[in-house]
């Protein structure tokens, strides 16, 4: 007797990126009623997570630091993509997107992804341990880049405002791209190891040992995974009238919009790093947290200058003082917990209140 062959059903992880590109053919362009909303917000969710599934297996196959720079490009790819098109769309209060939205993206992943690991990683196993050459290399990329994109824009004097001259932005903008090309160099070639997970004794890790998948499997993960940032930046732009409409119906400032994309599109982020942590890969979570907040400053800050030649109105980068003083006191206390290599629940604690503080001040300034 003949076997009856059995069809096996895709996963919910391949159906969630063809699921979010058709609806965003659907409803590209429309006006939608409030369930249509509520249903753009959920297939949203849950493409973000089957994007988070697919950057794994491609990491689990290129191993680290690889897979976290995977990872933290193709997040920032979606914050560009939402800057850009929010700024060319929107009105006077999108000249202050850009860096509403990298500052939001400095502080999450510096605080709280950084914040989340290291809390969940010593509730689970004891004192967390990391390589503190590279994160704290990474860390001195992080800041350098924020100082010179986002806090001397307030002090310069060729032009009144938080804002650069031509030649300024040009300069910041060819800084940050040769900054982050330096940081992905040394990170993924020259001091690879300085990147990798180290042990009680202070010994490189070898790659983690579960079995990396095929080629096949990557490669259509890799297709579901740009399918998936399609999605997800389309049906984001379909939900941002309603983000903007909620935020002004709370009776929020303006510039939380630009948190409010930085805390959507750092949620694939924030999700592996907690499992990296969890499984007491403390270095993979870090990588995560740097390198998104490298790639957020590095790469968006050159496409959004680029883009000014043709989007109308300034571009205000400059951060207010009280910004400044919560750049500052991050900068302080990360240096204090990467330094020693090591890092307890303390810690953790200590960076996601500085987050609650960086949050709540941008609901009450």
């Amino acid at each position: 007797m003949a076997a009856v062959s059995r069809f096996t059903l895709p996963s919910w992880t391949t159906i969630a990126p063809v699921l979010g590109v058709l609806l965003l053919a659907v409803t590209w362009g429309r006006d939608l009623a409030p369930v249509l909303v509520a249903l753009v917000a959920l297939v949203l969710a849950v493409t973000v997570l089957a994007a988070v599934h697919h950057a794994e297996v491609v990491a689990l196959r290129v191993g680290e630091p690889f897979g976290s720079l995977v990872l933290a490009v193709a997040v920032t790819i979606i914050e560009v993509a939402l800057i850009v098109t929010l700024m060319a769309s929107g009105g006077p209060e999108a000249s202050s997107l850009a860096r509403d939205t990298v500052f939001a993206a400095v502080m999450i992943t510096t605080n709280g992804i950084v914040g989340i690991a290291l809390l969940l990683g010593a509730l689970k196993h004891g004192t967390t341990l990391f390589n503190a050459e590279g994160s704290g290399g990474a860390l001195a990329t992080v800041m350098t880049l924020a100082t010179l994109t986002l806090v001397l824009p307030t002090f310069t004097t060729t032009t009144p405002g938080p804002e650069f001259s031509g030649p300024q932005l040009a300069f910041a903008a060819l800084a940050s791209l040769v900054l982050y090309a330096l940081f992905v160099f040394t990170q993924t070639v020259r001091h690879r190891d300085f990147f990798l997970p180290v042990t009680e004794d202070g010994v490189i890790e070898a790659e983690e040992h579960a079995e990396a998948p095929s080629s096949k499997a990557t490669l259509a993960s890799l297709g579901l995974l740009l399918v998936a940032l399609v999605a997800v930046v389309g049906l984001a732009k379909i939900e941002s009238p309603a983000i903007e409409a909620g935020v002004k119906a709370a009776g929020f400032p303006p510039s939380f919009v630009g948190v409010v994309i930085a805390l959507l599109v750092l949620l694939p982020e924030t999700i592996a790093a907690a499992r990296a942590a969890l499984r007491d890969r403390i270095q993979t979570s870090l990588n995560l947290g740097y390198g998104s907040a490298i790639a957020s400053i590095g790469l968006t800050i050159p496409t959004i200058a680029l883009a000014t030649i043709w989007l109308d109105g300034p571009l205000l980068l400059g951060l207010g003082p009280m910004q400044m003083i919560l750049l500052l006191l991050t900068v302080l206390v990360s240096v204090l917990t990467v330094v020693p290599g090591r890092a307890t629940r303390l810690q953790g604690g200590v960076h996601l209140l500085l987050l609650a503080a960086f949050l709540f001040l941008a609901v009450n300034p």
